[in-house]
């Protein structure tokens, strides 16, 4: 027997193997058309329950298989579950389509939305019924037959595309190794990188260091190796991938996914693939987007630019070099920052274990929000390094089941994220929970030392646990609704929000404590963390707001077919925002997963949004007390607890009494 297609609650891992997966799928989908034929059928007049209700519950088996799938796609994937992917995603596009190109579907969709004047609804059974019928509208119910063929056609060559970019940047991450024998080549790194390397060298039966560019082992390099021309070597290893004259290149891939994302938006009736996206977003119009960075740009260049200048300065004077480089920015900047603040990220290193950061950060969500994170050993898990929780709250009622996984390995792709097993819903009258995942990238312990984070991998755990917890307290009625599905410039904001403790003398007392000698961390620390947190703040945003821009010059250009240098392209659209000299033999859009693999497109500008939400609502926090029971149980109920039910400035006008104002994040970032 197949156990993906078995009734299950937690994912059944152990069981599963890789041939599974497309019998499974196959036969989840031909569940889900019958349960769709299902509604068609019924000869009774639509209403809100035997339509929208009834599609909304539709699909179930085949979300939990595919979650379960996709999820290892990424966090443990190899050559055969990454070939499975490339088959089966044209599949489920085509399902998708056949859905919402279903005319007599559609017909009984629009027929209750028509009727929406007469029903008594609930705002969020409102919300239900208007992002059903927006999700038809919007994705070809009211095309002619020849439109809708070509739609079809356009999103299976799609979902083959964003695969296979997303296999070639991991190949090449996984391609390059920089293998060190002379130790003299280690000058400026820390034991524990060192460490790590020997560990990687270890692992692939080699002698000496390998350092690679998985971001556990290539950030610190750049940061802290003294030996330039290694630097150099790294960086342009990194900013090459999909972009060299090889198998893996991106070139063609991004230029045809630019085009096809614009031709589908066309035929939709919209200007270009951003004002598509847009609509459905807080901010509703590139315009705005592009206003609301420009905005940003015109407060935070001047900043970069002087803070470019003093770093120039700084390297000039230490070390005599005339034009700073974009391997040399990591590395003169921690050494300026070291020489300002005194503070080196590797003194506080031993402080954040990362067992003690897990707690910590649970700790703080049971002091706001009243949940407890039980380690449990009889929940299944893909790979041995999972650990499994129970998350109940303060009456002892069951939350939600939690996984984590921390280190990186052959197999998992870079970065941080979050993801679900299993949605909140209510269902015939039973509240079912969520099972929710985070993964990371964090260095492993070694033989003589744990994992000890970063200040910036302490954030980043921070901010998945945040994201997590807005699936973990779900508690809306239908799952399309529930948890993370919100408007995409609005999900950043319970992941941002949490990063605001770890910078709190309150909060890090829980939790910043020395491997070894258990003394908490020592408050000159703490303000020295708070002081630096602004430190090249210009320049970070600066950064950030690049990227955006580079999105919406991708994604809001009317006409993408013209592009032929994707290199050319790019430099154009960083004109405004370059610091460091261009680097030939490198291209940002070629590994721009968040665009053209992950959901970002068009939407990259969100996280310096929900940064303006997060530092306006971490302000009410400060106010009133950052463990404040009203504050965060207004959070919990209005933001964490309500999903997508109500529109985002809504729900955040209820939290906050106000709308968001740009002045905390300037003041925050030292802007003002």
């Amino acid at each position: 027997m197949n156990p993906l297609l078995q009734d299950f609650n937690t994912a059944p891992f152990s069981k599963i193997s890789t041939k599974d997966y497309k019998p499974a799928i196959k036969k989840a989908i031909e569940i889900t058309k019958l349960e769709i034929d299902e509604i068609v059928n019924k000869t009774d007049t639509p209403t809100f329950e035997n339509t929208t209700v009834a599609l909304d519950f539709t699909g179930e088996k085949l979300n939990k298989i595919t979650s379960i799938f996709f999820n290892l796609n990424s966090a443990e994937t190899n050559d055969e579950i990454q070939k499975i992917a490339q088959e089966i995603s044209p599949w489920l596009s085509e399902l998708s389509n056949d859905i919402t190109l279903n005319t007599a579907l559609f017909k009984k969709v629009k027929a209750v939305f028509d009727s929406k004047e007469t029903l008594t609804l609930t705002p969020e059974q409102q919300m239900l019924l208007e992002k059903q019928y927006k999700g038809f509208a919007r994705n070809g119910a009211n095309l002619k037959e020849a439109d809708k063929t070509a739609l079809r056609k356009i999103d299976a060559q799609l979902s083959k595309l964003s695969l296979k970019f997303g296999e070639n940047v991991l190949a090449e991450t996984q391609a390059f190794e920089m293998h060190i024998t002379d130790e003299k080549d280690l000058a400026g790194l820390p034991e524990s990188e060192k460490e790590s390397a020997k560990e990687v060298a270890k692992s692939k039966e080699k002698e000496g260091w390998i350092f690679t560019l998985d971001h556990p082992s290539y950030i610190p390099f750049l940061t802290y190796a003294d030996n330039r021309e290694l630097r150099k070597k790294l960086a342009i290893a990194a900013g090459k991938k999909g972009f060299q004259d090889n198998e893996f290149n991106n070139e063609k891939v991004v230029l045809d996914i630019v085009n096809l994302r614009n031709q589908r938006a066309n035929l939709l009736g919209y200007k270009t693939h951003a004002h598509f996206v847009l609509e459905e977003r807080m901010a509703e119009t590139p315009e705005t987007v592009i206003e609301f960075s420009n905005n940003l740009l015109e407060k935070a260049k001047p900043a970069a630019l002087k803070e470019f200048e003093d770093l120039e300065n700084y390297a000039k004077k230490l070390d005599n070099i005339d034009q700073l480089q974009k391997w040399d920015g990591a590395y003169y900047a921690e050494k300026l920052k070291k020489e300002l603040f005194d503070l080196d990220q590797e003194i506080l290193k031993p402080y954040f274990k990362l067992e003690n950061v897990i707690n910590g950060a649970f700790e703080i969500s049971k002091r706001l929000y009243d949940l407890h994170f039980e380690e449990v050993f009889n929940i299944d898990k893909y790979h041995q390094d999972v650990k499994t929780y129970n998350v109940t709250d303060s009456k002892n009622n069951f939350i939600a089941v939690f996984y984590a996984d921390f280190h990186p390995r052959k197999g998992k792709r870079n970065g941080a994220w979050m993801t679900s097993y299993k949605p909140q819903q209510i269902k015939n009258g039973v509240n079912e929970r969520p099972h929710v995942s985070i993964v990371c990238n964090f260095t492993k312990p070694t033989a003589t030392k744990p994992s000890l984070l970063t200040f910036n991998e302490v954030t980043t755990l921070f901010h998945e646990l945040g994201h997590a917890l807005h699936g973990m307290l779900a508690n809306t009625t239908y799952n399309s609704l529930s948890g993370t599905s919100v408007s995409w410039d609005f999900v950043e904001l319970p992941s941002q929000i949490l990063e605001n403790w770890c910078y709190e003398k309150e909060a890090l007392e829980l939790f910043a404590k020395h491997y070894e000698t258990g003394e908490i961390i020592p408050m000159k620390y703490v303000e020295k963390i708070k002081e630096s947190a602004s430190f090249h703040e210009g320049m970070q945003t600066l950064r950030q707001l690049s990227f955006g821009l580079l999105d919406m010059k991708w994604h809001g250009n009317e006409s993408p077919e013209s592009i032929s240098s994707i290199k050319e392209f790019e430099d154009a659209a960083f004109a405004d925002t370059t610091l460091y000299p261009e680097v030939a033999e490198n291209c940002m859009s070629t590994s721009f997963s968040h665009i053209f693999q992950g959901g970002y497109s068009a939407g990259y500008y969100s996280y310096k949004w929900a940064e303006v939400l997060d530092a306006d609502a971490f302000e009410y926090f400060l106010e009133k007390g950052i463990f404040n029971k009203e504050v965060a149980t207004k959070f919990k109920e209005n933001v964490l607890s309500k999903g997508g039910t109500e529109k985002p400035m809504d729900l955040y006008i209820k939290f906050r009494g106000k709308e968001p104002k740009p002045d905390a994040l300037l003041k925050r970032a030292g802007l003002l």
